[in-house]
């Protein structure tokens, strides 16, 4: 379990509850998702039906957001959002259940934009709450919350890593709680100005998880300039041993090229190493 394909940004041409299987017939064995379903508690059935298209597709859900509320209308997140503390609060239960069903472990909370009718430390007063809440709610099924940088919102107030990892030091010393840790999506964090290679170094051996695409145009890997094999390499090195999430756009039927290419040239620089081996006897 290398990769870990978002079937919410990635395989958008099949319908939400194909994409699974359609990660498998790509050659992956697990996916992960934002929440995907409208509402904070959606009925029984529906929740039952993605249970059954990822146990179907024979893959494991690696991954799974907290109910973030309209995504494509700029939402990003409820966790710090007063008027809509309640959805939150209701929707910890049914994250905790689909993960209870499917062993999923990883947890995403998007903090949510700065809003009007509150004060901002009020909304982080409220943040605190809400991810110590969902850490106890997950941390029965052995499961972490990943609080994450994000670009691309305006108002969205957690945009490097220092900023995520200030808010996860507040749950813990607030609550106790153990299983709050960065989720690396290394596309935002360049994008946001920050330094990759100098939160790997730092910090890698405690990251939640690990997102990439590619800079510019959040493609796949290959597509921009991002060192992004290095920085995976050495998150590795420094102990971090998850998936990696692949949260990138691209077309469904050139997707993961780059994959096949990257095996292809480790599979050659592997044999060039072993002929010079040989040779050297």
């Amino acid at each position: 379990m290398t990769y870990t394909v978002n079937c919410s940004i990635l395989l958008t041409e099949h319908p939400l509850l194909e994409r699974p299987a359609a990660a498998a017939a790509a050659g992956f064995d697990a996916v992960e998702f934002w929440w995907p379903f409208a509402e904070a508690v959606p009925a029984d059935r529906d929740v039952d039906a993605f249970v059954a298209a990822i146990r179907d597709a024979g893959v494991q859900l690696t991954g799974l957001n907290f109910f973030a509320g309209d995504m494509p209308g700029g939402d990003r997140g409820l966790v710090s959002w007063p008027a809509r503390a309640a959805e939150f609060r209701d929707n910890i239960d049914v994250v905790a259940g689909i993960g209870r069903e499917l062993g999923t472990r990883g947890f995403n909370a998007l903090y949510g934009n700065r809003v009007d009718d509150a004060t901002p430390e009020a909304q982080d007063e409220l943040a605190i709450e809400h991810l110590a809440a969902a850490a106890a709610g997950v941390a029965a099924i052995g499961g972490t919350v990943l609080v994450e940088p994000v670009s691309g919102a305006a108002r969205y107030p957690l945009l490097t890593a220092a900023d995520a990892l200030g808010v996860i030091d507040r749950v813990r010393a607030a609550s106790g709680a153990d299983n709050v840790k960065l989720l690396a999506d290394f596309y935002h964090l360049a994008v946001n100005g920050d330094d990759p290679a100098a939160v790997i170094e730092q910090h890698a051996a405690s990251f939640g998880h690990i997102q990439i695409a590619d800079d510019p145009g959040r493609g796949a890997p290959g597509t921009g300039t991002l060192p992004l094999a290095a920085w995976i390499a050495r998150s590795r090195e420094l102990g971090y041993a998850g998936p990696i999430g692949l949260e990138y756009k691209s077309p469904a039927d050139t997707a993961f090229a780059w994959v096949a290419e990257a095996e292809s040239a480790s599979d050659s620089a592997s044999d060039s190493a072993e002929c010079v081996a040989a040779g050297a006897h």
